[in-house]
């Protein structure tokens, strides 16, 4: 599979740790020597809680591997710097897509999809339909 184009997942929280911890956690569980790039972007460029235009792009060039970027983030603000860089047309990879997805369970989801060699549309579907899952 090293040679197939793979979606690249990029993990938006207002924590660095908690972005690193939730990319180690669906690398993890989707089977250990996956080769889907998957990069955290949580926090500030200077370590506070928070969220980094400057490091989203990075993790975003970080993971392309030209089928495509899915774009996950934890909370409100997250959510408004990945559309600000969306809108600028020219800050992020072509075919990046933020996908509207619980933020665990949702990376899971994208990153066993994307390790199968699915294309952008399916790991995004497949990340939104984590918003089905009911644990009662």
């Amino acid at each position: 599979m090293s040679d197939e184009k793979l979606v690249g997942i990029v993990l938006v929280s207002h924590s660095a740790t908690v972005a690193a911890s939730v990319a180690e956690l669906a690398k993890g569980l989707a089977g250990a020597g996956t080769a889907v790039p998957v990069a955290p972007a949580g926090g500030t460029g200077s370590g506070e809680l928070g969220t980094s235009a400057e490091l989203v792009a990075a993790a975003a060039a970080s993971v392309d591997r030209g089928a495509g970027v899915a774009v996950l983030t934890d909370l409100g603000s997250a959510v408004l710097t990945v559309k600000a860089l969306l809108a600028e047309g020219d800050e992020l990879p072509e075919h990046t897509r933020l996908v509207d997805a619980p933020f665990v369970e949702g990376a899971v989801a994208a990153v066993v999809t994307a390790a199968t060699g699915a294309d952008l549309a399916a790991v995004e579907a497949a990340a939104a339909e984590a918003y089905t899952y009911r644990k009662v």
